[in-house]
């Protein structure tokens, strides 16, 4: 991973599920039968389907690997996306792993609010929006502004900041209600917490961390996207143990966790969503390099029915990321980008487009954006330099017929 990308280096199956010592096989679309890097001659079958959201085909890709090399004893999923399927195809084929109702706990956002709720934990009043009359009445009770949200969504993708009844009715028209839930808006800083959770929902490592900007400014507004690890504190201390209350209420174990809260303008504590899996955009890339934990590594032994081992961390270090989304108007080609290394001491990686290069339309935070950095030193020193790229960095483009 010391080349000019970075994305998903840490989580290369080849590197880490020994092939040898198990047989293992890939069931991929087109997109992800580019991304198998094993030898071939180490790989015990491969099943390539349209579509990895369909249950039937996902069915009939594991019996035809069965049918082929013997029956299956475990099914890896580490994408968001792909989570809740891989559930429910081993709870109908009989296969061990988590099943659906454990996977919705850290999928479904009513669900898991309900348990971290009944466990005595702060989250926003919320609702199901079962009919646009019910979500009316839920706003008109607790008040505007509010957030509209996919149930079973990630990365602020479909999520809405609601600021009046009329704005409320015309998204409401515009969705599939079931799909959606309205929560309380809660003011403050959000902050992260990346860590493993045992097979006791201990956690032996997590890391806390403040973001600069949030998820929803970057996919709404265009605004970048940055985070923080936080060193030692009194408040770090408490989101600490409010992380152990929180995959303690939902049961989670042998899994990396993503656990997102609100710091009130009184430091209290509120819950806002969970993830049973890596977190996204830099986030394993500046795990690795300031703690030199790969997440990957315990998640997959997990997975391989191997004992997850974490090494211990010494030291208080610090360390962030930051995102320049791309520009509005796309395909665009870049004219300048600018290098912060020399600006910015903390800089560890930068990503920014060289002159010529397309920026295409879509992408998630993996995307070639108008740059993305990795920095590493104290917290201060980051916070200091990620604040300083975004007031000084600088993208030329023109736009470019599709």
């Amino acid at each position: 991973h010391t080349g000019p990308r970075w994305d998903f280096s840490l989580g290369r199956f080849e590197d880490l599920i020994n092939h040898q010592q198990h047989q293992v096989s890939y069931i991929v679309d087109a997109t992800g039968a580019t991304g198998v890097l094993a030898d071939p001659e180490q790989i015990a079958d491969l099943v390539e389907i349209d579509d990895l959201s369909d249950f039937e085909a996902l069915c009939g890709a594991v019996q035809k690997i069965t049918d082929h090399v013997g029956p299956v004893d475990r099914i890896v999923a580490v994408s968001e996306a792909t989570l809740a399927i891989a559930a429910e195809v081993r709870a109908a084929l009989g296969i061990p792993g988590p099943r659906p109702e454990d996977v919705a706990l850290y999928r479904n956002k009513l669900r898991m609010k309900e348990a971290v709720a009944e466990a005595g934990i702060r989250a926003p009043r919320f609702a199901s929006c079962d009919s646009i009359e019910s979500a009316v009445d839920f706003a008109r009770a607790i008040g505007f502004p509010l957030i509209l949200k996919p149930v079973s969504g990630a990365g602020s993708r479909g999520v809405h900041r609601v600021e009046d009844e009329a704005a409320l009715t015309t998204l409401l028209e515009q969705i599939d209600t079931g799909d959606y839930e309205l929560e309380e808006y809660i003011e403050g800083p959000i902050y992260h917490v990346d860590g493993f959770v045992g097979e006791d929902s201990q956690i032996p490592f997590m890391a806390v961390s403040r973001y600069v900007n949030d998820c929803l400014a970057f996919e709404e507004a265009g605004q970048p996207l940055g985070s923080v690890i936080v060193q030692a504190s009194p408040l770090r201390s408490r989101v600490e143990e409010f992380a152990r209350k929180c995959v303690a209420a939902l049961n989670m174990a042998s899994m990396p966790f993503h656990l997102e809260l609100f710091v009130t303008a009184d430091e209290d504590l509120v819950f806002l969503e969970i993830a049973g899996r890596i977190g996204g955009a830099e986030v394993p890339y500046l795990t690795e390099k300031v703690f030199g934990i790969n997440l990957f590594e315990p998640w997959l032994a997990a997975f391989s029915g191997e004992k997850a081992t974490i090494p211990s961390v010494t030291g208080d270090p610090s360390g962030g990321w930051l995102i320049i989304p791309k520009p509005e108007d796309l395909p665009a080609r870049v004219v300048t980008a600018t290098s912060m290394r020399e600006k910015c001491p903390t800089v560890w990686r930068e990503l920014v487009p060289e002159a010529g290069e397309v920026l295409p339309v879509g992408g998630s935070y993996d995307a070639v954006h108008s740059g993305r950095f990795i920095l590493v030193g104290d917290e201060a020193d980051v916070e200091a330099d990620i604040r300083r790229i975004i007031a000084d960095f600088h993208i030329e483009t023109v736009r470019v017929a599709e």
